[in-house]
């Protein structure tokens, strides 16, 4: 048996129940099976409303996979996914993202050659019922104007409405795809590494960015940078071999030697010394 047939749930601390009132997500016993190989292993958590999560772990832990399930970009092999008391298990993307799931991904998916409005424009007719007419009558509605241009401010992109994304630094392309997914005004948000690629300076204004999102906006974060993370989040979830490993809040997860071991690659002897 090795280390993965069971989970250490010695290092799962438990939270306080009050903690857990309104959930918006819940994840039971979650696993995604490509063939032999078990990319989630059997997931359980609970995210409140207006709660910042991130969820972290070495390379090939099974994170964005995780957030495919949860997004309906690909099915568990088992368990169930509920969105506000709702089973969404073998619901579509496209009908969770009307319920209020929004999502940014690790590669950048954007139109070059559009401009940052028309950009915009697309991701809102994508949640409309317009969706199939995208340019064709393209004079937005007074709600649509306003929650175009609220996510602009949002992500600090209004004075860059008329540029095209070619026009742009990386950095602005990644805050364009977070103000594309506040458009659609979800109740959760998950941002797969958004700082992936950016410079110092630029990971440091995309974390303004990123605290300074609605406080009732429950977010998920993965991210590679660890530090980053935990200055951005409430509480944290580590998963390692595709199950979970350790929840904590962030000062406990910086000190937590399983943490280490498996994230930082540091055995225990090496901090003995």
């Amino acid at each position: 048996m090795d280390g993965r047939d069971k989970p250490d749930h010695d290092n799962l601390e438990q939270r306080d129940p009050d903690q857990l009132t309104n959930p918006i997500l819940q994840l039971e016993n979650v696993s995604v099976r490509f063939g032999a190989l078990s990319a989630v292993d059997g997931v359980s958590l609970t995210l409140r409303e207006g709660e910042r999560r991130a969820v972290i772990g070495p390379n090939g832990a099974g994170k964005t996979t995780l957030f495919n399930a949860i997004t309906g970009v690909i099915r568990p092999s088992s368990g169930r996914i509920l969105l506000q008391g709702r089973d969404i298990t073998r619901m579509p993307p496209n009908r969770r993202a009307h319920l209020g799931i929004g999502r940014t991904f690790q590669i950048t998916n954007l139109f070059a050659n559009l401009t940052v409005a028309e950009n915009m424009r697309l991701a809102l007719r994508g949640t409309s019922q317009g969706k199939f007419q995208l340019f064709a009558g393209d004079r937005l509605t007074t709600d649509e104007a306003t929650r175009l241009d609220r996510a602009l401010e949002t992500s600090r992109l209004t004075h860059r409405h008329q540029s095209t994304v070619r026009e742009m630094s990386y950095g602005e392309q990644r805050q364009l795809e977070l103000a594309m997914a506040l458009v659609s005004q979800p109740r959760l948000l998950l941002l797969d590494e958004p700082a992936a690629g950016l410079s110092a300076m630029e990971r440091t204004y995309f974390a303004e960015i990123v605290k300074g999102l609605p406080k009732d906006l429950t977010m998920v974060l993965i991210e590679h940078d660890m530090d980053l993370a935990l200055r951005l989040v409430d509480y944290v979830s580590v998963l390692n071999h595709g199950r979970l490993l350790v929840e904590a809040e962030p000062a406990a997860i910086r000190i937590n030697e399983a943490v280490q071991e498996v994230y930082l690659g540091k055995p225990h002897h090496a901090r003995r010394a």
